[in-house]
Protein backbone atom coordinates (compact mmCIF):
# COMPACT_ATOMS: atom_id res chain seq x y z
CA UNK A 1 0.00 0.00 0.00
CA UNK A 2 2.58 2.55 0.14
CA UNK A 3 3.30 2.85 -3.52
CA UNK A 4 -0.18 4.28 -4.34
CA UNK A 5 0.73 6.55 -1.63
CA UNK A 6 3.70 7.74 -3.21
CA UNK A 7 2.24 7.88 -6.08
CA UNK A 8 -0.10 10.61 -4.89
CA UNK A 9 2.83 12.58 -3.01
CA UNK A 10 4.71 12.99 -6.86
CA UNK A 11 1.27 13.85 -8.28
CA UNK A 12 0.60 16.71 -5.68
CA UNK A 13 4.37 17.86 -6.18
CA UNK A 14 3.89 18.01 -9.75
CA UNK A 15 0.83 19.63 -9.87
CA UNK A 16 2.47 22.52 -7.33
CA UNK A 17 5.23 22.91 -9.34
CA UNK A 18 2.64 23.31 -12.27
CA UNK A 19 0.77 25.77 -10.23
CA UNK A 20 4.31 27.74 -9.26
CA UNK A 21 5.14 28.03 -13.15
CA UNK A 22 2.16 29.46 -14.10
CA UNK A 23 2.04 32.00 -11.80
CA UNK A 24 5.58 32.90 -12.66
CA UNK A 25 4.77 33.00 -16.57
CA UNK A 26 1.64 35.32 -16.37
CA UNK A 27 3.20 37.61 -13.88
CA UNK A 28 6.23 37.93 -16.68
CA UNK A 29 3.63 38.56 -19.19
CA UNK A 30 1.36 40.74 -17.51
CA UNK A 31 3.87 42.96 -16.26
CA UNK A 32 5.48 44.15 -19.15
CA UNK A 33 1.77 44.49 -20.96
CA UNK A 34 1.49 48.43 -19.78
CA UNK A 35 4.74 49.21 -21.38
CA UNK A 36 4.93 50.70 -25.18
CA UNK A 37 7.17 49.16 -27.29
CA UNK A 38 9.89 52.36 -28.53
CA UNK A 39 10.37 52.98 -31.75
CA UNK A 40 13.31 52.04 -33.31
CA UNK A 41 15.89 55.14 -33.88
CA UNK A 42 14.96 55.08 -37.89
CA UNK A 43 11.28 55.19 -37.03
CA UNK A 44 11.89 58.87 -34.55
CA UNK A 45 13.56 60.52 -37.27
CA UNK A 46 15.46 60.70 -40.57
CA UNK A 47 18.60 62.56 -41.14
CA UNK A 48 18.77 66.12 -39.90
CA UNK A 49 21.47 68.04 -41.48
CA UNK A 50 22.54 71.37 -40.33
CA UNK A 51 23.85 73.71 -43.36
CA UNK A 52 25.61 75.88 -41.59
CA UNK A 53 27.69 72.48 -40.26
CA UNK A 54 27.54 70.74 -43.80
CA UNK A 55 31.40 72.26 -44.43
CA UNK A 56 32.95 70.01 -41.07
CA UNK A 57 31.30 66.61 -42.60
CA UNK A 58 33.43 63.67 -41.22
CA UNK A 59 36.23 63.32 -43.94
CA UNK A 60 35.10 60.00 -45.03
CA UNK A 61 31.36 61.14 -46.06
CA UNK A 62 30.42 60.71 -49.56
CA UNK A 63 28.46 63.77 -51.03
CA UNK A 64 26.60 64.59 -54.34
CA UNK A 65 29.24 65.77 -56.66
CA UNK A 66 28.74 68.19 -59.57
CA UNK A 67 31.52 69.80 -61.63
CA UNK A 68 30.74 72.24 -64.93
CA UNK A 69 27.50 71.87 -63.50
CA UNK A 70 26.97 68.12 -64.09
CA UNK A 71 26.65 65.07 -61.50
CA UNK A 72 29.78 63.24 -61.43
CA UNK A 73 28.53 60.92 -58.94
CA UNK A 74 29.37 60.17 -55.13
CA UNK A 75 32.76 61.57 -53.91
CA UNK A 76 34.38 62.79 -50.52
CA UNK A 77 34.04 66.28 -49.56
CA UNK A 78 37.73 66.52 -50.88
CA UNK A 79 37.65 64.32 -54.30
CA UNK A 80 34.81 66.51 -55.17
CA UNK A 81 37.16 69.77 -54.86
CA UNK A 82 40.44 68.00 -56.62
CA UNK A 83 37.94 67.37 -59.67
CA UNK A 84 36.35 70.75 -59.61
CA UNK A 85 40.34 71.78 -59.10
CA UNK A 86 39.80 74.16 -56.44
CA UNK A 87 40.41 73.64 -52.26
CA UNK A 88 37.85 72.70 -50.05
CA UNK A 89 36.50 75.70 -49.07
CA UNK A 90 35.49 76.84 -52.63
CA UNK A 91 32.69 74.49 -53.21
CA UNK A 92 28.76 74.76 -51.19
CA UNK A 93 27.99 72.08 -49.33
CA UNK A 94 23.79 71.72 -48.82
CA UNK A 95 21.10 69.78 -49.37
CA UNK A 96 20.51 69.86 -52.89
CA UNK A 97 16.39 68.96 -55.11
CA UNK A 98 16.84 65.60 -54.32
CA UNK A 99 17.01 65.97 -50.40
CA UNK A 100 20.59 64.39 -50.58
CA UNK A 101 23.81 65.86 -49.10
CA UNK A 102 25.55 67.56 -52.59
CA UNK A 103 28.81 69.96 -53.29
CA UNK A 104 29.23 72.23 -56.01
CA UNK A 105 31.50 75.12 -56.89
CA UNK A 106 29.71 78.20 -55.37
CA UNK A 107 27.78 79.66 -58.41
CA UNK A 108 28.30 76.79 -60.55
CA UNK A 109 24.95 76.87 -62.00
CA UNK A 110 24.42 80.48 -62.20
CA UNK A 111 27.46 83.03 -63.13
CA UNK A 112 26.82 86.73 -62.32
CA UNK A 113 24.80 88.37 -65.15
CA UNK A 114 25.66 90.99 -67.22
CA UNK A 115 24.99 95.03 -65.51
CA UNK A 116 22.43 96.72 -65.98
CA UNK A 117 22.70 99.49 -68.31
CA UNK A 118 23.24 102.85 -66.84
CA UNK A 119 20.80 105.10 -67.40
CA UNK A 120 22.35 108.79 -67.95
CA UNK A 121 19.94 111.05 -66.66
CA UNK A 122 20.57 114.82 -67.90
CA UNK A 123 21.16 117.28 -64.58
CA UNK A 124 18.91 120.24 -64.61
CA UNK A 125 20.22 123.44 -64.77
CA UNK A 126 20.98 125.33 -61.48
CA UNK A 127 18.44 128.09 -60.82
CA UNK A 128 20.08 131.55 -61.67
CA UNK A 129 20.66 133.89 -58.14
CA UNK A 130 18.03 136.96 -58.29
CA UNK A 131 20.00 140.06 -58.92
CA UNK A 132 21.33 141.18 -55.47
CA UNK A 133 20.58 137.70 -53.78
CA UNK A 134 24.05 136.50 -51.88
CA UNK A 135 25.22 133.38 -52.40
CA UNK A 136 25.19 130.96 -49.92
CA UNK A 137 28.44 130.28 -48.45
CA UNK A 138 28.26 126.86 -47.05
CA UNK A 139 25.22 125.15 -49.24
CA UNK A 140 23.56 122.25 -47.35
CA UNK A 141 24.72 118.60 -48.60
CA UNK A 142 22.09 116.54 -50.36
CA UNK A 143 20.26 114.12 -47.89
CA UNK A 144 21.63 110.68 -48.31
CA UNK A 145 18.47 108.57 -49.89
CA UNK A 146 20.49 105.18 -50.60
CA UNK A 147 21.01 103.54 -53.74
CA UNK A 148 18.49 101.71 -56.29
CA UNK A 149 18.01 98.04 -55.30
CA UNK A 150 17.52 96.18 -58.09
CA UNK A 151 16.95 91.82 -58.84
CA UNK A 152 17.57 89.94 -61.57
CA UNK A 153 15.34 87.65 -62.54
CA UNK A 154 17.23 85.44 -64.91
CA UNK A 155 16.68 87.52 -68.14
CA UNK A 156 16.21 90.94 -66.90
CA UNK A 157 17.26 93.40 -64.06
CA UNK A 158 13.89 94.77 -62.39
CA UNK A 159 13.84 97.66 -60.10
CA UNK A 160 12.52 97.52 -56.09
CA UNK A 161 13.58 100.18 -54.93
CA UNK A 162 15.19 103.99 -55.89
CA UNK A 163 16.62 104.76 -52.60
CA UNK A 164 17.40 102.33 -50.07
CA UNK A 165 19.94 100.86 -47.33
CA UNK A 166 22.30 98.10 -48.29
CA UNK A 167 20.72 95.88 -45.30
CA UNK A 168 17.20 96.59 -46.14
CA UNK A 169 18.26 95.77 -50.02
CA UNK A 170 19.34 92.72 -48.55
CA UNK A 171 16.27 91.95 -47.30
CA UNK A 172 14.10 92.79 -49.69
CA UNK A 173 15.79 90.61 -52.19
CA UNK A 174 16.56 87.50 -50.46
CA UNK A 175 14.98 87.36 -46.61
CA UNK A 176 13.32 83.64 -46.43
CA UNK A 177 15.45 82.45 -49.46
CA UNK A 178 17.60 79.68 -49.53
CA UNK A 179 19.64 78.48 -52.86
CA UNK A 180 20.78 74.96 -52.98
CA UNK A 181 24.68 74.11 -53.84
CA UNK A 182 26.50 75.78 -56.59
CA UNK A 183 23.27 78.09 -57.27
CA UNK A 184 23.03 81.58 -56.77
CA UNK A 185 20.72 84.65 -57.11
CA UNK A 186 21.75 87.84 -58.52
CA UNK A 187 20.71 92.04 -57.16
CA UNK A 188 22.06 95.07 -56.97
CA UNK A 189 22.67 98.01 -54.75
CA UNK A 190 23.75 100.80 -56.23
CA UNK A 191 27.47 99.97 -58.11
CA UNK A 192 27.56 96.71 -55.61
CA UNK A 193 26.58 93.37 -57.40
CA UNK A 194 24.63 91.10 -54.64
CA UNK A 195 24.78 87.44 -54.86
CA UNK A 196 22.74 84.85 -52.66
CA UNK A 197 24.93 81.43 -52.33
CA UNK A 198 24.15 78.59 -50.11
CA UNK A 199 24.56 80.11 -46.08
CA UNK A 200 25.32 83.95 -46.95
CA UNK A 201 24.80 87.00 -48.92
CA UNK A 202 28.14 88.29 -50.85
CA UNK A 203 29.10 91.61 -52.59
CA UNK A 204 30.96 92.33 -55.49
CA UNK A 205 32.40 95.68 -56.58
CA UNK A 206 33.79 94.49 -59.92
CA UNK A 207 30.78 91.67 -60.82
CA UNK A 208 33.77 89.30 -60.55
CA UNK A 209 35.56 88.98 -57.10
CA UNK A 210 33.33 88.59 -54.41
CA UNK A 211 33.30 88.73 -50.68
CA UNK A 212 30.73 87.38 -47.66
CA UNK A 213 28.33 90.43 -46.98
CA UNK A 214 26.30 89.27 -44.01
CA UNK A 215 25.56 85.13 -43.05
CA UNK A 216 22.14 83.79 -43.54
CA UNK A 217 21.42 81.06 -40.59
CA UNK A 218 18.95 77.53 -41.27
CA UNK A 219 15.59 79.77 -41.82
CA UNK A 220 17.00 81.42 -44.53
CA UNK A 221 17.49 85.07 -42.63
CA UNK A 222 19.97 87.74 -41.61
CA UNK A 223 19.78 87.94 -38.53
CA UNK A 224 23.21 90.01 -38.43
CA UNK A 225 21.48 92.60 -40.63
CA UNK A 226 18.53 93.41 -38.37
Amino acid sequence: MALPNDNRVIIAIGAGLVIIAAVVLALIFTGGGDKTPEAPPAARGGLTVDLADAPTLEPTRELRCFVDGQFVGMATLAVCAQRNGLATDALDVGIDETGALAAAPTAAFAPPPELPPVEMAQADPLPSPAPGAAAPSNPAPAPSVGAQCLRHSGSDWRVLSSGMSLNACVQALYAGICVRPGDAQYGRWGDTTLRLVPRRVEQSGDNSRFRTLAEQDRNCQFPGLN
